[in-house]
């Protein structure tokens, strides 16, 4: 069987089919999210929070990624994987390629996702120069949260908006093959969806993107602490079985139900 490639999540878009996405980090969690009919598994670094219990992000190396990256591809056979570069491990072109490569030679992932905008345009270009499909993200970025003082909706005043269009409509252009939006105003996610041919991913962006993600421990919502806004507890909803709730998830997607009203900016 072979794994979903990057031409069908495209096709996916132009023909407006939602894509699922959820996060993974073993090989158990992998088959279940894949089985339920997830087309896309992020390797997310939020690993650093769900599995290793640190206080954000930062701490988690490419040694961890290379790990559960493993693990995800040993445990699926169709979905799409991407693996996130965590942070500092893309500070220049150079070490984002040697990096990148791990993840992939190594690691077995399809595609990497790093944070950040216009500054890394010569990053992803360097990589998708060599080969290498890059998921860009913008919005909230979990690596910067020590810079943004918190986690907070991002794009509210129209000149932060018309910035992160221009953004996302350069890293496009730099070679991304996909982006993510964080916390973003569902209006503001709508209009750089449409302006977009990229796939564009939200997770508090709306319902107006072309698939969603969410941790999948926030989904579960077994996530330790309180459960972002933009989340949703799939499993009290669906007495309790783990696969039943992932179907859930997946059906709310794409009939379009989730996110609700209350669940974006």
């Amino acid at each position: 069987m072979s794994r979903l490639s990057l031409s069908h999540l495209r096709k996916m878009k132009a023909a407006h089919d939602k894509i699922a996405v959820l996060t993974a980090y073993d090989a158990s969690f992998a088959q279940r999210v894949e089985q339920a009919g997830v087309e896309v598994i992020l390797v997310g670094d939020s690993l650093g929070m769900v599995i290793q219990g640190q206080e954000s992000t930062v701490p988690v190396t490419v040694d961890d990624m290379v790990y559960h990256t493993q693990s995800v591809v040993r445990g699926s056979q169709k979905a799409f994987i991407i693996a996130d570069l965590p942070f500092m491990s893309y500070a220049n072109v150079d070490q984002a390629i040697s990096n990148a490569a791990r993840l992939m030679a190594k690691g077995g992932a399809q595609m990497v996702k790093l944070e950040g905008g216009a500054d890394f345009v010569p990053v992803i270009q360097g990589l998708t120069a060599r080969g290498i499909p890059v998921c860009a993200h913008l919005g909230l970025l979990p690596q910067s949260v020590h810079r943004l003082g918190g986690y907070f909706v991002q794009g509210k005043a129209q000149s932060d908006a018309e910035n992160m269009l221009r953004e996302a409509q350069q890293l496009e252009q730099a070679g991304a093959d996909m982006l993510v939006l964080e916390c973003v105003p569902a209006a503001l996610a709508a209009k750089i969806a449409q302006c977009l041919t990229i796939p564009v991913i939200g997770i508090g962006a709306g319902a107006e993107c072309d698939g969603q993600v969410l941790v999948l421990y926030d989904m579960l919502g077994i996530t330790p602490g309180k459960r972002p806004r933009f989340s949703h507890d799939f499993l009290q909803e669906s007495g309790g079985q783990v696969s039943v709730a992932i179907e859930h998830y997946v059906q709310a997607v794409k009939q379009g139900t989730f996110p609700n009203a209350e669940q974006q900016f």
